[in-house]
């Protein structure tokens, strides 16, 4: 794929900017929108999960497309547009609330606007960076990225908590749908990036060549599932959290805020040893040890908590899963975008969230059907055991035994 774009220090750091915004945003809409849910609509625990669930969809409708759409559009205007249509979806929320006209069909609609914006604005993103960045600084920068939306979602929650105590949950939301106004001015700061020249293959056939490639690459494909059973389990554990911690923990606002700012911390430790980790130990096995310690963590740790007095083990837990996670992140991403060929790039990053991002939706849904039929409780323990099965799953495949996934793609 032919890009336009210079690699400059600049631009990186108008896009890293930008992220920032709107990840600090969502950082507290992911606190906000299931808290209107449940303390101004009294949604049921399915509501709430199915909730969670509509804002993740996507990634199984769109994402194979939106490799093919990143790779034919030019990129900053599509950027810019869903930001904006961001913007009205969650704005749209506060001014239906004071209007006394909020429902919970309404909520599941924003929520399916903005998570199907969502897909096509981080695919275009996973394409950009590599286009701005050269490759030998993709693992520091893919950390550093790693490492601001760890602080956001350290400082966003705990933000969230003090909103939704001060204005109510739903004030909340008009942080978020500003953000994304604001990263559609940086943006517009961007040098556009020209589509790549028409090749005459129907877009059908462009999204088989993508999934062909990762489907039959000896390390991609292992870390394609280990990132789908990781996302399974986040996005199960995503929804279960305000759910318990709220109506059966009894925590406020504030300290579910606070609790779920230890998931950005975890995060942010991660993503500060994550380089360290892998040169010492190597990929695959600074992947395997960090996430089977953090999924350990998880599972002996969070069930503890059954009041705000002992939420600390909520809080520990959360924090090891995280960190385990972020480092098999960075250090699977940068192997996609390393050792991907750049015409393929934006197809390989779709076939890969297509599988492992759209298993979040199906992960929030079972665990809304566990909460239902077993209790809250017990589906916590259960997703919470789960944890320990993503680093399992690349151990099953000769990549995961190895000290490290592969070397280089060959260049030229």
């Amino acid at each position: 794929m032919s890009e336009t774009l210079t690699a400059s220090a600049g631009h990186f750091w108008r896009f890293w900017c930008a992220s920032t915004v709107s990840h600090a945003g969502t950082a507290v809409t992911a606190l906000a929108l299931p808290l209107v849910a449940l303390t101004v609509l009294d949604a049921s625990a399915l509501q709430v999960t199915l909730l969670a669930a509509a804002g993740q969809i996507s990634w199984l409708l769109l994402s194979l497309p939106a490799g093919v759409v990143a790779g034919r559009v030019p990129l900053r205007r599509l950027q810019v547009a869903l930001d904006l249509v961001r913007f009205g979806a969650l704005g749209s929320l506060p001014a239906a609330w004071w209007c006394d006209a909020l429902t919970y069909p309404h909520l599941l609609f924003a929520a399916l606007v903005t998570g199907a914006c969502t897909v096509l604005f981080d695919i275009a993103n996973s394409t950009f960076l590599p286009a701005v960045v050269p490759a030998h600084q993709l693992a520091a920068r893919n950390s550093l990225m790693s490492g601001t939306a760890a602080v956001t979602e350290t400082g966003g929650p705990s933000a969230g908590g003090l909103l939704v105590q001060a204005a109510g949950p739903v004030g909340a939301l008009l942080v978020d749908a500003v953000s994304y106004v604001v990263s559609a001015v940086l943006l517009r700061a961007l040098p556009e990036r020209r589509p790549a020249p028409r090749t005459g293959d129907s877009a059908l056939r462009q999204i088989r060549e993508g999934w062909r490639y990762v489907t039959r690459h000896p390390v991609m494909m292992p870390c394609m599932l280990w990132a789908t059973a990781t996302n399974f389990v986040c996005a199960a554990l995503l929804a279960l959290t305000p759910l318990y911690l709220v109506r059966e923990a009894g925590l406020t606002p504030v300290q579910l805020g606070l609790v779920l700012a230890m998931d950005g911390i975890g995060a942010l430790a991660g993503s500060s040893v994550a380089v360290r980790i892998t040169r010492r130990f190597g990929t695959a096995r600074g992947v395997v040890g960090a996430t089977l310690a953090g999924g350990v963590a998880a599972a002996a740790l969070i069930p503890l908590t059954t009041s705000a007095a002992d939420a600390y083990w909520f809080a520990l837990g959360n924090a090891g899963f995280a960190f385990g996670v972020v480092i098999g992140s960075i250090t699977t991403r940068t192997y996609r975008q390393t050792q991907s060929p750049p015409e393929l790039l934006s197809r390989v990053m779709a076939t890969v969230r297509f599988v492992s991002w759209g298993a979040q939706p199906v992960g929030a849904l079972m665990a809304g059907v566990l909460a239902t039929y077993a209790g809250t409780h017990a589906a916590l323990e259960a997703v919470c055991a789960a944890a320990v099965l993503p680093p399992l799953c690349l151990l099953a495949a000769r990549a995961g035994r190895l000290r490290d996934f592969g070397p280089k793609r060959p260049s030229g």
